[in-house]
């Protein structure tokens, strides 16, 4: 049995969570494959909004397990609250499972995060400041904590001690240490909360999948975001394109069906770096306006530009796409004409995605008639204005690969087919 893939193909935020729910019904295992809580999906169901940063977006399907993979890094006090969110809601949070090779991300890591920005000064990336990048340092460094070592809280805690010592040297009047003791006691009393969720995720999976049990990958951020494919030193700590699924669950490429790729029919991102298509006027606004554009995770305002062409052809290379879904169609509704970044000029002569950071490089716009009709009820693509449609059959043709869904609203069921 093989595992299908949703990711998103440009800077985060492209909808990934309401795509997922809406897909997870089909599946018996929702897996999430990297990042931590400084990712953020929102999910409306009728009345009722679920936003998520750690636990994977199926939560709201009842018959879906949910997985954490071994490529994430996790707060044990913002994993416990989202489970308690959940359960006030009337979700059984035991079919949430975290692989025993997640890392833990402890307070100091937040620390360490605001003191690398803060050293950065104007050249900063803009993180979270949740500790993400740093969690990621000790992995690679070799001094992370498993959720695995959890099953020996006392080893696990001396561990935390040394990594305190070890980062003694770095803390500030402005940023001083965490509280250790604090830190210790939290610790305690999360990790009896959590140890019944941990298990084997090789195991796991692997037995899933072998069992014929139908799996569905979550992708956090997006392509452009990835650590060494996206739009560098401007990215997350993580993987995010489709290898990275493989990574960050331990599966080899073969147990990967469907990749199914998530853009929004404009273009966002939140935090500094290139942002080739971003729209600095009236129009930028009104696309913030229209499509409620504000980070779930840090609540600031979205920079907003036209769907870029360039990217998404690059995301559809390094991730090897099969489908794609197309979100917040209905945001376009109004304009008299639609902008879509078709190439990126240097010093005259077209160039890719590597170019991205050149102050000097250039995007060409080619633009498409508008429709002014609202589509929010429209549940057929077929159904759509004409250059709504003809809008769908460009990408499609410039991307080289299907548009299987395109969502016209916030709600699961706002998707036309």
């Amino acid at each position: 049995m093989q595992a299908d893939l949703i990711l998103g193909i440009q800077w985060g935020d492209e909808g990934k969570g309401r795509v997922v729910d809406a897909y997870a019904a089909d599946y018996d295992i929702v897996a999430r494959f990297g990042g931590g809580d400084n990712a953020g999906h929102s999910i409306v169901v009728g009345e009722q909004k679920l936003a998520l940063h750690i636990v994977p977006s199926g939560a709201l399907v009842e018959t879906t397990e949910l997985f954490i993979g071994g490529g994430t890094v996790v707060g044990l006090a913002g994993l416990v609250k989202e489970l308690d969110q959940l359960e006030s809601l009337g979700l059984d949070t035991r079919r949430v499972r975290i692989s025993d090779r997640a890392q833990i991300v402890f307070p100091y890591h937040g620390a360490l995060d605001r003191l690398s920005e803060a050293a950065r000064g104007k050249d900063s990336l803009g993180t979270t400041g949740r500790g993400i990048g740093p969690a990621y340092g000790d992995r690679v460094a070799r001094v992370g904590i498993t959720f695995g070592q959890l099953r020996d809280v006392e080893t696990a805690l001396e561990h935390l001690r040394r990594n305190m010592q070890r980062y003694q040297p770095f803390w500030t009047d402005e940023v001083p240490a965490p509280n250790l003791d604090a830190m210790i006691e939290e610790t305690r009393l999360l990790a009896a909360r959590l140890q019944p969720l941990i298990v084997d995720g090789i195991a796991y999976l692997h037995g899933a999948l072998q069992a014929g049990k139908r799996v569905l990958i979550e992708g956090a951020q997006g392509t452009m975001l990835d650590v060494v494919y996206g739009s560098y030193p401007y990215v997350t700590s993580s993987a995010t394109i489709a290898g990275g699924a493989c990574t960050g669950l331990g599966l080899g490429p073969r147990a990967i069906g469907r990749v199914i790729g998530i853009a929004k029919a404009y273009c966002t991102r939140v935090g500094s770096g290139p942002f080739p298509s971003e729209l600095h006027d009236a129009i930028g606004e009104r696309l913030r306006s229209q499509g409620r554009e504000v980070g779930v995770t840090t609540g600031r305002p979205r920079r907003c530009g036209w769907f870029d062409l360039v990217a998404a052809r690059y995301a559809v290379a390094v991730n090897g796409l099969t489908s794609l879904v197309l979100t917040k169609l209905d945001v376009l509704s109004g304009f008299a004409e639609i902008g879509v970044v078709v190439d990126y000029r240097l010093d005259g002569r077209s160039v890719g995605c590597a170019e991205m950071n050149n102050p000097r490089l250039e995007p060409v716009i080619e633009w498409f008639p508008g429709w002014s009709e609202e589509v929010g009820h429209i549940r057929r693509i077929a159904d759509l204005p004409l250059a709504a449609r003809n809008y769908i059959a460009m990408l499609e043709q410039r991307l080289g690969v299907p548009i299987e869904e395109v969502s016209v609203g916030p709600e699961r069921s706002a998707a036309a087919r």
